[in-house]
């Protein structure tokens, strides 16, 4: 069967900044008076003319506006967080699948991985977030989920537990607490990875969002390919069965030249 958006071919909106909010260091989110219809872990295509585009998660949602949640880690980002309200991006989208938003449920994000999934915490019922960052400084929406039940590892120990978010969530379900049946992902790769390794030796369900290259949003271009799934159609969200089908995963990606290189190599390179 084939895929329903094989043939698409998007042209991006010109719209507006509304609104910019520091969310941590380095960490910017804009938003945007646009009606999308988005469902929790899709993504939109952000184009900067005369720079690049780049895939960015919808970090915002409501009815008639959206945000997206951006750190500065190369010449793409470095231009967005320069940007003000009543500056003008392009957008296209929104682009590929969804979390499945199940109960008794763990999100655990890494970094401004917790982009991805914060529209996913705004839409489950009591969920348990674990929300990890490199410092104090770097952590993202304390504020917004001070009413939910977020716990925090930093690796320098300056706020939560000193250690990683994957030693949290250890913990959880080494200790079968709140009866988690799923739990959720986004960040870096090597977390990711070791989520899944978690959730597989634990026997508990897992969704992690991936990170590819991407250049169209649609499965033309197949940069963004991690084995024999597109990540921008068949994901970017996959579940623990078709991520134990991906040795690709958490060990290689591809350039914008389309060559294979260690994940190291591609994030080294991918900014």
């Amino acid at each position: 069967m084939e895929k329903e958006n094989c043939c698409r071919t998007d042209i991006p909106k010109i719209v507006e900044i509304s609104k910019v909010i520091e969310e941590g260091k380095g960490q910017k989110s804009f938003f945007f008076k646009e009606k999308i219809d988005s469902k929790p872990g899709q993504f939109m295509m952000i184009w900067i003319p005369d720079v690049d585009e780049k895939p960015m998660a919808v970090s915002y949602y409501k009815k008639d506006e959206f945000a997206i949640t951006s750190q500065v880690v190369g010449a793409f980002t470095k231009t967005l967080d320069s940007l003000k309200k009543g500056d003008k991006v392009g957008i296209r989208g929104p682009y590929g699948n969804s979390f499945s938003a199940k109960s008794n449920s763990v999100v655990v994000g890494g970094g401004v991985g917790m982009a991805s999934v914060s529209t996913l915490i705004d839409k489950l019922k009591n969920p348990v977030i674990i929300n990890g960052a490199r410092s104090k400084e770097h952590l993202i929406y304390l504020k917004r989920y001070k009413n939910k039940k977020m716990l925090i590892a930093t690796d320098d120990g300056s706020q939560g537990k000193k250690g990683y978010t994957t030693d949290i969530l250890e913990e959880q379900l080494k200790n079968k607490k709140d009866n988690i049946k799923i739990v959720y992902a986004c960040g870096p790769e090597v977390m990711m990875k070791k989520v899944l390794d978690i959730c597989n030796r634990y026997k508990v369900e897992c969704e992690a969002s991936l990170e590819r290259m991407m250049k169209c949003g649609f499965g033309i271009c197949g940069a963004c390919m991690c084995n024999d799934k597109i990540v921008c159609i068949d994901g970017p969200v996959f579940n623990s069965k078709q991520i134990n089908n991906m040795p690709e995963f958490g060990s290689f990606a591809r350039l914008k030249s389309g060559k294979k290189v260690p994940l190291q190599k591609y994030h080294a390179t991918h900014i």
